[in-house]
């Protein structure tokens, strides 16, 4: 990272080169000793806390102290590359803002920047809280490339929510260096039309609408942090009984994670009956990898269109349910949920469902008809479930890999409903154990009223059913506890 030569006149005023050290930094929070800003202290040391102005460090290199006994200039020694464009902004609107900083041997680390109510100067943005909001993304986000965090380019933007054209302006302005190249693109050419009046009215709604969604979505690097394994191995046994094979397969998934800090090249497929407990290992996938989930139920989609947006042309157009899904998670690393992915292969009118899910799958990005740009998908990791693997694409099998999860056994059940389900149902209820107590033949009886079912629902709405005749005879009848036997159980499920 090259260093400038500092030459600022003695008082600031005057034009002078740009001359801090831009250093690179993907912290995800500021302190002392990892700040956002150096400030030149060897005149004068400055408060904790202390107010002024940038003077646009784009042209000067100073920051304008408000002191009791005057004004003072400090240069500014050095910036992490992501805040440059938005110190400008604070310079060149004349912001007045609240420094949080530490003196040190190498000058006074600001660690926060907060804005002090319009303080005199020009606010731009139409939301309160833009500057916090503005350093927040900021943090979150990647360094940009050495190359561009050396340039002064102008960069253009939506609010926060990101809804209003100035706000975009503003955040275009601050931070559009840290979207991909391509989005950026999109986004200049975008705000030019919602900006234009050689359009109609429909159009710039339309072209603001899709930019507030596209601002809103943090785009993040391909890189995942280390996960442990030990956690991850708790949450699983937490969340399923068994399975050992499939838990296996899992923690085989963190390790590669944690080897290689990317997602692995194919989602899973979990293949079983209904009601072995599918969606219930997805969600705890989602968990372990601390990353926001989404579902896609493909039994409900029989349109293409409901998945890639319908185009703008139309009055009523709307993204489609995966850009809606990036946009409620705020963000575009994210697992994706297929549910029934064997009900993909049956569209109907214009197309099949399941050739859009190959473009998601493939990594290599998805394009929204209504937002006209293509998306990075290299941090979405799909995990499916289906009932009939025979019934899904060759292709779509391709993309992941499959896990075949089996049906429980009779002794499995019985486990799973006495330590599991019906205890989770008394302490939603506020039963005590003892006040609720089933006993061995009657564990025997709930077992094969569903021996010919597949999965543990049922298990859990008997034992739902039960808790709930419980508490009904001891909240009417005044019994102090209530026992299950075969018999009983027997009338209560017939």
């Amino acid at each position: 990272m090259p260093v400038f030569d500092f030459s600022s006149t003695p008082d600031n005023k005057s034009e002078a080169k740009c001359t801090y050290t831009v250093f690179r930094s993907n912290e995800a929070a500021a302190s002392p000793e990892k700040p956002i800003l150096i400030l030149d202290n060897h005149k004068r040391t400055w408060k904790h806390h202390s107010c002024g102005i940038f003077t646009n460090p784009s042209k000067r290199t100073a920051f304008e102290f408000k002191e009791e006994d005057g004004t003072f200039h400090a240069d500014i020694l050095k910036i992490d590359a992501r805040f440059v464009s938005l110190l400008k902004w604070l310079g060149e609107n004349h912001i007045t803002v609240r420094l949080s900083g530490e003196n040190q041997a190498g000058g006074y680390a600001v660690y926060k920047i907060r804005e002090i109510a319009f303080g005199g100067g020009t606010k731009l943005s139409a939301e309160d809280g833009f500057l916090q909001f503005m350093i927040d993304r900021l943090l979150a986000s990647s360094a940009p490339e050495e190359e561009q965090a050396e340039e002064d380019q102008e960069e253009m933007g939506d609010s926060m929510k990101l809804t209003s054209l100035q706000s975009i302006t503003d955040f275009m302005t601050c931070a559009g260096r840290t979207l991909p190249d391509n989005i950026r693109l999109w986004a200049r050419r975008n705000l030019a039309v919602a900006r234009s009046h050689e359009v109609t009215p429909e159009e710039r709604r339309h072209a603001q609408r899709a930019l507030s969604i596209m601002m809103n979505i943090q785009w993040k690097h391909n890189y995942f942090e280390s996960i442990d394994p030990k956690e991850a191995r708790r949450i699983l046994d937490e969340e399923l009984y068994g399975m050992e094979r499939v838990k296996q397969r899992i923690i085989e998934t963190i390790i590669q994670i944690n080897r290689t800090h990317t997602l692995p090249a194919y989602g899973l497929l979990l293949v079983g009956p209904a009601g072995t407990g599918k969606s219930q290992i997805a969600y705890a996938v989602a968990r372990i990898l601390k990353l926001p989930w989404t579902t896609l139920d493909m039994s409900s989609i029989n349109d293409p269109e409901q998945l890639t947006g319908s185009s703008r042309i139309y009055t009523n157009a709307k993204p489609g349910i995966i850009m809606e899904a990036f946009s409620m998670a705020g963000e575009s690393n994210l697992v994706f949920i297929i549910n029934e992915l064997d009900k993909a292969s049956s569209g109907k009118g214009n197309g099949n469902p399941a050739d859009v899910l190959l473009t998601l799958l493939d990594n290599l990005g998805f394009t929204d008809n209504y937002m006209e740009c293509t998306v990075p998908t290299v941090g979405v990791y799909p995990i499916a479930t289906a009932n009939d693997k025979n019934q899904i694409s060759a292709p779509l099998m391709s993309r992941f890999a499959v896990i075949d999860i089996p049906d429980y056994s009779a002794e499995e059940k019985k486990i799973i409903f006495s330590r599991f389900a019906l205890p989770k149902v008394l302490k939603r209820m506020g039963l005590h154990e003892n006040e609720c107590v089933v006993t061995e033949d009657a564990l025997d009886a709930v077992i094969e009223t569903f021996a010919n079912t597949s999965g543990i629902r049922d298990l859990e709405q008997a034992a739902e059913h039960m808790a709930a005749n419980a508490l009904y005879q001891i909240e009417v009848n005044g019994v102090s506890c209530v026992t299950f036997d075969a018999a009983a159980v027997r009338s209560l499920l017939r």
